[in-house]
C-alpha cells in the first residue's frame, strides 16, 4: 500500500499547498508513483496544477459523498520534468463538509475511498485546509503519517501544538497507526535572529522528526502556481526548486531506514 501522508497545519501562509504541489512533484521526478489528493476548498493545489477548478466534472466533493469513486475524479498530469495523478476539488467541498456533519462513519469517507487505489501508489499526498475540521480529520484518519510544514515563529509554536495534541486524540481513538511523519521548516530565512531560535527550540523538542532541508523564501515557488506548473518545472535550478528535489531524497531515506523496522514488527 502508498505511504499516505497528509500535509496539514491550521495555521494558514504556511506553505502547506506549496508543500505538497512540489514534494509530490519531487518524488514523481525520481520516478514514484504519486497521487496528490486536494481536501481543501480553496483548492489551490487544484489550480496551482493547472486544472480550471470551475469545470470539474466530478470533484473530491463527489467521493466523499459516497456519489463517485476516487479512481473516476483523478486526473493525470504530465509535466516537463514529472508526472503525478492529481484527484482535484472545487468549492464544492465546502457544502460536502456541511452534508457530512450527519453522515454515519463520516471521518472513515477518505480512508473507504482510498482502499481500493491505494497499492497504485507508492506516495498519497493529501493537502488538508488550514483548520482542525472534519475534512483534516479524515485525512488524519486515512493517513500514515503528518507532514507539518511551519514557519520559525512564536505564534507557530503555538499552533504546533495544537495540531500534535490533535493527532495524539485521532491516534487514541480513530487511527492508532498516525504519527507525525516530519516537520519541515518552510519560507525560511537564515538571517533572522528569531527564525535560529525557534528553528533550535523545533529541533530541541522533536529531535530527528524535523527535516534537515528547510524551504527559503523564493520568488520563484511563489510564481509557480500562478503558471500552473510546479517549481521542478517551472524553474529547476531556482533555490525552491532544489530544496524540494532535497527534500524528496530525504523522505526517500527516512521511508527506506524506516523499512528495517517495519519488517520486524
Amino acid at each position: 500500500m502508498g505511504h499516505i501522508i497528509a500535509v496539514a497545519n491550521q495555521k494558514g501562509g504556511v506553505g502547506k499547498t506549496t508543500t505538497a504541489v512540489n514534494l509530490a512533484a519531487s518524488l514523481a521526478a525520481t520516478r514514484r508513483r504519486v497521487l496528490l489528493i486536494d481536501l481543501d476548498p480553496q483548492s489551490n493545489a487544484t489550480t496551482g496544477c493547472g486544472i480550471n477548478k470551475h469545470k470539474l466534472r466530478k470533484s473530491m466533493a463527489d467521493v466523499l459523498l459516497d456519489e463517485a469513486p476516487l479512481a473516476e475524479v483523478i486526473q493525470r498530469l504530465d509535466f516537463d520534468q514529472a508526472s503525478f495523478d492529481i484527484a482535484p476539488t472545487s468549492g464544492d467541498l465546502t457544502t460536502a463538509e456541511v452534508r457530512l456533519v450527519t453522515e454515519f462513519g463520516r471521518e472513515h469517507r477518505l480512508k473507504k475511498a482510498l482502499e481500493p487505489i491505494a497499492d497504485k501508489y507508492d506516495y498519497i499526498f493529501i493537502d488538508c485546509p488550514p483548520a482542525l475540521n472534519l475534512l483534516t480529520v479524515n485525512a488524519l484518519s486515512a493517513a500514515n503519517g503528518v507532514l507539518i510544514p511551519m514557519q520559525c515563529e512564536y505564534f507557530a509554536l503555538e499552533g504546533l501544538s495544537s495540531l500534535t495534541e490533535t493527532i495524539r486524540r485521532i491516534r487514541e481513538t480513530v487511527n492508532p497507526r498516525l504519527k507525525v511523519e516530519g516537520i519541515l521548516r518552510t519560507l525560511y530565512d537564515p538571517r533572522s535572529n528569531l527564525t535560529s531560535d525557534v528553528s533550535g527550540q523545533l529541533i530541541m523538542h522533536f529531535k530527528d522528526r524535523v527535516y534537515r532541508t528547510v524551504i527559503p523564501r523564493n520568488v520563484r515557488l511563489a510564481e509557480a502556481p500562478s503558471h500552473g506548473t510546479p517549481v521542478l518545472t517551472y524553474d529547476r535550478a531556482s533555490r525552491g526548486s532544489l530544496a524540494y528535489l532535497a527534500l524528496a531524497g530525504e523522505v526517500i531515506r527516512r521511508e527506506k531506514a524506516m523499512e528495517p523496522e517495519a519488517a520486524a514488527s
